[in-house]
């Protein structure tokens, strides 16, 4: 691809969204003189006594946690969502509210206090994807709940509270923003190719190879073309499938063989247990035909330089448009090299 995209500034376009992102691959020589993060080297007990996820405790609601072996899963005890809340509506002029109803829940993917997904067997992870495809479907079927939202925040830079390997699924009766531009534009893709977006995309990736980082049999990882945060990338299954209930057993297993290569490749590259935003996009549970949605996994990491400078998302990413420094390939070669070593 042009040299041009590698040494000057340009904005990408993200096909996903619709929306456009900065890169000013120069800028990546700038010295640095702001914040750097404190770095926690402690190493963590396999069970701490005094936390709310670890089994046997008890929570902050006065429940205790079962004595469970694997993956654990709960109501979250402070949701941001309700479930019982009543129906009601505000249209007063410029002033426009609606009620929404919601189940959120929290998910320890391990009784190990001391463990990240990087850090569990891929039996293991497996466990956890199997837990999300059953909550996806279950919470799914409710009546009201029309979307479900698989998440995890790990570090406390990403404004994780609990160091304990957890990740959280919010579901609600109304498309989140985010969810409402991939659907356009999926949907839009879909009605003018009968293809699905991201299968496109990816076939184009694969011959490219320039942003690929790791694919098996089911898998690609990848840092999108139109990536933001520094080292982002995104799984994607190499069969177009709505949602993760329709993954295989065999799938599965490469799903998870996915996500503890990426998870293990972040902790390498700046030798830290790496912070990151992960989230799963996927059809929507609306009883509508969804047969345009590609469900896919992305993870945004904010580690910029080094374990102690993050990128920080203000400035002229809050009242423009968002930017990037180092370009997404010079990220997957980076990232390449770790998984391959």
């Amino acid at each position: 691809m042009s040299q041009n995209l590698q040494d000057y500034s340009h904005k990408r376009f993200n096909i996903l969204t619709g929306e456009w992102v900065l890169v000013s691959p120069h800028r990546a020589k700038r010295p640095w003189q702001g914040q750097e993060e404190t770095l926690n080297h402690e190493s963590r007990p396999k069970h701490d006594s005094n936390c709310y996820l670890c089994a046997g405790n008890k929570r902050a609601n006065g429940e205790t946690n079962p004595n469970y072996d694997d993956v654990f899963v709960f109501t979250n005890d402070f949701a941001a969502l309700q479930n019982n809340s009543p129906s009601f509506s505000v249209n007063e002029g410029l002033l426009i509210a609606e009620s929404e109803k919601g189940i959120c829940k929290v998910v320890c993917f391990s009784p190990d206090h001391s463990k990240s997904l990087a850090e569990l067997n891929v039996l293991s992870i497996s466990k956890v994807i199997e837990t999300w495809k059953n909550e996806y479907t279950t919470l799914g079927n409710e009546k009201h709940i029309n979307y479900v939202q698989i998440f995890e925040n790990k570090g406390a830079v990403m404004g994780c509270s609990n160091p304990h390997p957890h990740g959280q699924i919010w579901s609600q009766s109304n498309l989140p923003n985010e969810v409402l531009k991939k659907d356009k534009q999926q949907q839009q893709y879909f009605q003018k190719t009968k293809n699905s977006l991201l299968s496109d995309y990816l076939k184009q990736e694969l011959e490219n190879k320039e942003r690929i980082v790791f694919e098996n049999h089911s898998f690609v990882i990848l840092t999108p073309f139109w990536a933001i945060w520094p080292y982002e990338t995104m799984i994607i299954p190499k069969t177009h499938q709505q949602n993760i209930s329709q993954l295989s057993k065999e799938e599965t297993t490469h799903f998870s063989e996915a996500i503890s290569t990426i998870t293990k490749a972040y902790d390498t590259l700046f030798n830290c247990s790496f912070p990151y935003s992960s989230g799963i996009h996927q059809s929507p549970t609306n009883n509508r035909n969804n047969s345009h949605w590609h469900w896919h996994m992305s993870f945004y990491p904010p580690l910029l330089r080094s374990a102690t400078v993050k990128k920080f998302m203000v400035g002229y990413e809050m009242f423009g448009s968002p930017q990037r420094d180092i370009t997404v390939e010079h990220a997957a070669k980076t990232l390449r090299k770790l998984v391959n070593q």
